[in-house]
């Protein structure tokens, strides 16, 4: 392997990773996408034996066609919500990263499951010259579920390397300035154009309490993030409500669960809901079908009037800067030792 400084290429390297998407909005290729993310044991821990023939029986013989007309209901010209926001986040982040320092980091994007993979990422940065690695899971708060499947992929890719780079790994931003200014800028300027709701609903992803019970900390960096922003818009505990998305199954996830709480509100009085996903770095499928379609139809379906989502912060400028500076901060060290700087 030559020396990439030798020819000005950067020998660090941020990896930004998100969950992932299927190619396309059909059941083929969702069916593809499920079959890898819902055979994580990260994901779903039950054991192999048990939990293997249902999905390859059931699951995946079910659910694909149902999920894909999902997918449909949001696909772009320009492909899937999820991939078109994260490249965008990527390209904006490399612009800025590589512009502070000296152009001697790059940022490359990776997805958890589907493509491209973590593995395909890595082996072209080694064979660019890679050297040291820092790797962004775009997932605000840490879970076993998430981030933690993030980090076994890194590992396991790495583990085929002969010669593996320094690593180091972001674990959680939950509760950095940063990003809690970047959410507050983005409800305030909703707000400013749309007008304040009556309630601000903070709609997270859910895991099974279980996971929690056993020592995942997701839920009370929800909280953390939550209390945060609560404070940094001056709201109260009743014009800023928490809820959980995305359940699945029979056993209980963390509660309250969205689709019932946005069924509940219009009996409270709450006419006007808005709601803001603060666990998704980028707008995707649950996002902009599950939450900006279903949950809206419904909130009005039980009486309420009015329904906004709030997008996420995308490649939004606040967005961008508040993880320039965090990478910033964990790149500390590194570019002070390259003698290419």
């Amino acid at each position: 392997m030559t020396d990439p400084a030798a020819d000005g290429r950067p020998s660090t390297a941020v990896l930004l990773v998100n969950l992932g998407t299927p190619d396309a909005p059909t059941p083929a290729a969702v069916r593809r996408y499920l079959a890898q993310f819902l055979a994580d044991p990260r994901v779903i821990d039950l054991p192999r034996w048990l939990w293997l023939p249902l999905l390859h029986g059931v699951i995946l013989n079910l659910r694909p066609r149902r999920s894909a007309r999902a997918y449909a209901r949001i696909w772009t010209p320009q492909g899937s919500p999820l991939r078109v926001f994260s490249d965008a986040l990527t390209a904006a982040l490399d612009r800025r990263v590589r512009a502070d320092s000296g152009n001697h980091v790059r940022v490359a994007l990776a997805m958890c499951y589907g493509q491209p993979s973590i593995a395909s990422v890595l082996d072209a940065l080694q064979a660019d010259g890679l050297r040291r690695l820092l790797v962004l899971p775009l997932y605000p708060q840490y879970s076993a579920t998430s981030t933690g499947a993030v980090f076994d992929a890194v590992t396991t890719a790495l583990q085929r390397w002969r010669w593996t780079p320094e690593l180091r790994f972001i674990n959680d931003y939950h509760a950095d300035a940063a990003h809690i200014d970047a959410l507050a800028q983005s409800v305030s300027a909703f707000r400013a154009r749309h007008g304040a709701a009556d309630v601000l609903l903070l709609s997270l992803h859910g895991i099974p309490q279980r996971y929690v019970r056993n020592g995942d900390p997701y839920f009370d960096q929800c909280m953390a993030t939550a209390r945060r922003l609560r404070v940094r818009l001056g709201l109260d505990d009743k014009q800023l409500l928490v809820s959980f998305q995305s359940r699945v199954g029979r056993e209980p996830w963390l509660q309250p669960y969205t689709d019932q709480t946005l069924r509940e509100l219009p009996a409270r009085g709450v006419r006007h809901v808005q709601v803001l996903c603060p666990g998704f770095a980028v707008d995707c499928l649950e996002t902009l079908e599950e939450i900006a379609i279903e949950n809206r139809d419904a909130f009005l379906a039980a009486g309420g009037e009015r329904f906004e989502y709030i997008p996420a912060l995308n490649d939004s400028p606040a967005q961008v800067e508040s993880l320039a500076g965090l990478l910033r901060r964990n790149l500390g060290g590194w570019l002070e030792a390259d003698p290419a700087t």
